[in-house]
């Protein structure tokens, strides 16, 4: 066989493969439809757990739960699955960016972590940053 046509014929194979996954929705990137799917979605792998407050970001991949006792729930979407989390001050580190509403956190968890977090308001934002810091400040100062 030559070696154009292997050539063809591996190119065709690869572009056969990625089509393959991208129409039977390989590439479909999951989104959180309201606060209360969130919930559902992390009491599947914490249902013991009771969230006083939820807080989706602007593109609905992520939501932040407050959980109480110093912790925070995350539900992350990563490809067409959810991540979820729950956090401590000792896991995590944040810090506000120079856009409104962005939050930048950073997780000690090497299977995650973290990222840019663009909330729907900025009360929502606020709050989320408040709680964290304070958790990271208490940390800081024991």
């Amino acid at each position: 066989m030559s070696l154009p046509v292997l050539v063809a014929i591996v190119v065709l194979g690869i572009a056969l493969s990625v089509a393959a996954v991208h129409f039977t929705g390989g590439s479909k990137t999951a989104t959180l439809a309201d606060p209360d799917q969130a919930l559902r979605r992390f009491a599947e792998d914490f249902p013991d757990e009771v969230a006083t407050a939820i807080r989706l970001t602007a593109n609905a991949k992520t939501a932040f739960l407050d959980l109480g006792r110093g912790r925070t729930g995350i539900v992350h979407s990563i490809g067409d699955c959810f991540l979820t989390r729950i956090v401590t001050a000792a896991d995590v580190s944040v810090s506000s960016s120079d856009e409104a509403n962005t939050i930048l956190m950073r997780l000690t968890d090497f299977t995650w972590k973290g990222g840019r977090f663009h909330l729907a308001n900025a009360g929502d934002a606020q709050a989320l940053l408040k709680a964290l810091e304070a958790r990271h400040a208490a940390k800081e100062a024991a």
